[in-house]
């Protein structure tokens, strides 16, 4: 092997292990430069070091964030600022997404989306559009965060408060906590809906497979986790979760599709799956109080929870599907990741 074909050998395998820490789509985030918390309680976004596990940097914003996306590059992230309160209970509610540097870890701008309010779940697609759910005003918002404008303003017929995207980027699935007992199909090419998947008693979470093969939706009303196919919008299978009694709260993914998590409400218990095989054995752990976000390391060894009721992220070996250690960060986490 020649000198300049070893280097290029070793360009390649540094893009690869690159691009497998970033993660095939920019909604499954990982990496080893960071954390970023999503600090809903204390109305900060915060930035930790991945391996000391302490507080490099924080920035206030107006109101309270739930949720995030980061670009494919993990350059950028756009937080949607719902407003003061939660859902149901949200009487000043926000009209912007903040625009975060990732390397400063600063707000550079904000995209206003009103006359629409509220918005929460958030996904972005392989061109970089991003997607918005504005639940007090039932729609899913199409952004180009480029002219930080609105494109469209699609009806889901429901309060969209979690959406998630195929990775082809044709439909987007949008749960309706308990105002609508259906799941809300939108195609993104007519930027109409195109569906709905009846889930009577409501629905919480989402989460699409990194394949794009299977949706699982959490089913307020139970402790089950439904599992849709894309091609046929139908609910095919439906798994009970081991050791819960409370309706399904919230699912993750991890990057490579290896793993998949699930939370329910009030329970700091989490199940954890071998997402090829759903209905084999689940395993459990106990995580702090109120878990509500879960995060993956790029080596796809470790599992962080965000415990949004006492203010601590729960460190999981997944290995061993237990609990290591718990580490502070702000007041009350809802979301974060590695990146």
């Amino acid at each position: 092997m020649t000198t300049m074909t070893k280097s290029l050998f070793a360009g390649l395998l540094t893009a690869i292990a690159v691009s497998t820490a970033l993660g095939a789509d920019a909604n499954y985030p990982t990496g080893t430069r960071g954390l970023l918390l999503i600090d809903k309680v204390g109305s900060y976004i915060r930035f930790f070091d991945p391996v000391t596990l302490k507080e490099r940097s924080s920035v206030a914003v107006a109101t309270k964030p739930h949720d995030f996306v980061l670009t494919a590059d993990r350059k950028t992230a756009y937080v949607p600022l719902y407003g003061d309160g939660i859902y149901g209970r949200n009487p000043n509610p926000g009209h912007e997404v903040a625009i975060v540097d990732m390397d400063a870890g600063k707000v550079t701008g904000t995209i206003d989306i009103a006359p629409y309010r509220a918005p929460h779940g958030i996904q972005i697609d392989a061109g970089g559009t991003i997607y918005v759910a504005s639940d007090l005003d039932r729609k899913l918002l199409v952004i180009d965060p480029k002219a930080r404008k609105i494109t469209h303003a699609i009806d889901t017929e429901g309060t969209t408060h979690w959406i998630g995207i195929l990775p082809n980027g044709s439909k987007i699935y949008a749960t309706n906590k308990n105002d609508g007992p259906f799941v809300s199909v939108i195609d993104l090419k007519s930027k109409k809906m195109v569906g709905k998947i009846p889930v009577p008693g409501g629905t919480q979470g989402i989460a699409v497979s990194p394949d794009g093969t299977r949706i699982v939706i959490m089913a307020s009303a139970e402790p089950t986790a439904l599992i849709v196919d894309p091609k046929t919008d139908t609910i095919v299978d439906r798994i009970a979760l081991k050791d819960q009694k409370t309706g399904a709260y919230k699912v993750y993914f991890s990057p490579d599709g290896k793993v998949m998590m699930t939370m329910n409400l009030g329970s700091s218990v989490i199940n954890i799956f071998n997402a090829a095989d759903l209905r084999g054995t689940q395993r459990t752990a106990i995580v702090g109080k109120d878990p509500m976000g879960f995060a993956f390391s790029a080596d796809g060894k470790t599992a962080l929870s965000a415990n949004h009721g006492d203010g601590t992220v729960s460190v999981i070996d997944l290995g061993k599907g237990e609990v290591v250690s718990n580490f502070q960060a702000g007041t009350g986490i809802e979301t974060l990741t590695y990146y």
